[in-house]
């Protein structure tokens, strides 16, 4: 049975370049940083969680929600093959008992806040904006074109979603688990506005990024996704 299965939909992807030697010691043993033309990426991603089922059940006030977290790329070889991945820095959700499940049975860095979504279709134009609050309000606004295009093979949007592994490092111990679904459809990005103080969020080490623009900003559609148990591999 798989642990977790939901639709990931309308992710706002915000991309940033970094220096690897940032993420060093959030990497966890048996991966390497993966990156994309030789650039190391971090992301910033928020997106709904919908239709949420745990374990194949369904729990009432908890099937619909908003998600934004902070994330890298990594690789891992096994028997010739590269396993590729993400590692969370940290994941915001709306709900206490979201943030107590995960940190609790996959030992990923879970926080609590409270969350806002605005998701609508004005004429040709898609907006989608979260909005997630610690001592302010913080935000992603991204307006795109209406209509989703498809993944084009070796594009830059290719490498950041098609991870397919979440990575998670505990002291010396290291978590793998597989993350199921289709390639996604993406929006052609027409304009994005951004409110956030990634220092108050993320810690200093990540600050720099209140005054660097983006590499590259995203809208995936996204689908349905399945998340399988973890397993150990160090």
């Amino acid at each position: 049975m798989n642990f977790l299965e939901a639709e990931w939909r309308k992710l706002a992807i915000i991309n940033y370049e970094i220096d690897p030697d940032i993420l060093l010691k959030y990497l966890p043993e048996g991966t390497e940083l993966d990156f994309y033309h030789g650039k190391c990426y971090v992301s910033l991603v928020g997106f709904m969680f919908l239709n949420t089922r745990l374990l194949g059940l369904s729990i009432p006030f908890y099937r619909n929600f908003e998600e934004v977290n902070l994330r890298f790329y990594v690789k891992k070889k096994e028997k010739n093959l590269w396993k590729r991945g993400v590692v969370f820095i940290k994941e915001i959700v709306p709900k206490y008992a979201l943030s107590f499940v995960a940190n609790s049975f996959y030992k990923e860095n879970y926080k609590t806040m409270p969350m806002s979504n605005e998701i609508q279709v004005d004429g040709d134009e898609l907006t989608v904006k979260y909005s997630w609050k610690d001592k302010s309000w913080h935000s992603i606004q991204i307006i795109a074109d209406k209509n989703p295009l498809p993944m084009e093979a070796d594009t830059e949007f290719e490498f950041i979603t098609e991870h397919y592994y979440g990575f998670t490092k505990r002291e010396n111990k290291t978590s793998e688990y597989e993350v199921c679904h289709p390639k996604w459809e993406h929006y052609f990005i027409k304009n994005y506005q951004l409110d956030i103080e990634f220092n108050a969020l993320y810690g200093k080490e990540f600050g720099f990024l209140n005054d660097q623009i983006p590499i590259s900003v995203m809208l995936a559609e996204g689908s349905e996704i399945e998340v399988k148990t973890k397993k150990y591999i160090m």
